[in-house]
């Protein structure tokens, strides 16, 4: 009997990619996500490039009854979390917002599972948690402080989980730390589709390739970096993907807690990442340099080498393939899910 998996926020970007990255590994999937800031086309889509059926519900995770109802027609065996407001800036317009939706949501979550014994969480949380880091590569022993109620929303989530499974040692968890993903599925079905203005650099390039957008809006130009724009570390959505179904695979290996840096290693500039999309899709990208934004860092990498260690999970994927799976992506679906 294969094992079943929740996926909250699976409809979204990496929520639908790993949702086909865990069918094809032969799990069974069910998905719950509100649709505030996904499609359930990226669903349908994954149900065609894989052949296999995912069951579907509509339930905001703060609607409890919803779903306990869920957790009672299926013996969830573990969960995945990724349902959560998250753009950097607008947490920063709506902290409220940010707080009841991501804390109160996981709350809920945390609680129907241990009334329906379900003890086994991945938590989707975020390089942010580093705030503005002293050095780089980070290493997941880095002091955490944050910039930005996201940032915080995620790292308040980090210390529920902590000290849950402190509490009670049925628990085992494992929080994995993202920098930037990027990319979408070699098939150009399922990418990253954002609602209005991208707040992300790479669907906001190809909107602007594509000819949705004008031009881009570099935010600061003035940091301490190589060009002056900011620096990141950008992974594959696939390769991000891929750790997830990891974790599943490692909880009879953790005890209580476990967190993992998932990133490549390496920085880029938000220059560097127009000329090698430029590169990649023969198309130019006009952008204007602007004020930076409230929130925003530097520069800011990982060292993933002990998800490497403790999941054999190590990013494969080059900037090459994520700018070619964006670009095809986006020009396979210029409006996004809408076609």
């Amino acid at each position: 009997m294969p094992k079943k998996i929740l996926v909250t926020g699976g409809a979204g970007y990496i929520g639908s990619h790993t949702t086909l990255l865990l069918l094809e590994a032969g799990y069974e999937v069910v998905v719950v996500d509100n649709l505030s800031n996904s499609s359930l086309e990226s669903l349908r889509r994954v149900e065609k490039i894989t052949g296999k059926s995912i069951t579907f519900y509509k339930v905001d995770l703060r609607d409890r009854t919803k779903l306990e109802s869920v957790f009672e027609e299926h013996q969830i065996e573990s969960v995945i979390h990724f349902a959560g407001l998250k753009a950097v800036g607008e947490s920063t317009q709506i902290p409220l917002e940010y707080y009841e939706n991501n804390i109160y949501g996981t709350i809920i979550l945390l609680k129907v599972m241990q009334q329906f014994n379900c003890y086994q969480l991945v938590f989707s949380s975020s390089a942010t948690v580093y705030g503005d880091p002293a050095s780089v590569p980070i290493t997941e022993d880095f002091p955490t402080s944050t910039t930005n109620p996201y940032g915080s929303s995620k790292l308040f989530i980090e210390q529920i989980v902590k000290d849950l499974a402190e509490s009670n040692h049925l628990w085992k968890m494992v929080i994995l730390r993202y920098f930037n993903p990027v990319g979408a599925h070699e098939s150009g079905m399922i990418g990253e589709d954002p609602k209005g203005i991208p707040n992300n650099l790479m669907p906001y390039i190809s909107q602007v390739a594509v000819g949705k957008r004008e031009k881009l809006s570099v935010f600061g130009s003035d940091y301490p970096t190589i060009d002056g724009t900011g620096v990141r570390d950008y992974i594959h959505v696939v390769d991000l993907s891929d750790a997830h179904v990891k974790a599943v695979q490692s909880f009879e290996g953790i005890e209580s807690v476990a967190t993992f840096n998932l990133g490549t290693g390496n920085g880029f500039s938000v220059l560097q990442m127009v000329k090698a999309f430029e590169e990649g899709s023969n198309k130019k990208v006009p952008y204007e340099l602007v004020a930076r934004r409230p929130g925003d860092i530097a520069e800011c990498w990982a060292d993933a080498s002990l998800a490497e260690s403790k999941l054999g999970w190590k990013a494969s994927r080059g900037l090459k393939e994520m700018i070619g799976d964006t670009w095809r992506w986006q020009n396979k679906n210029p409006d996004g899910y809408e076609n």
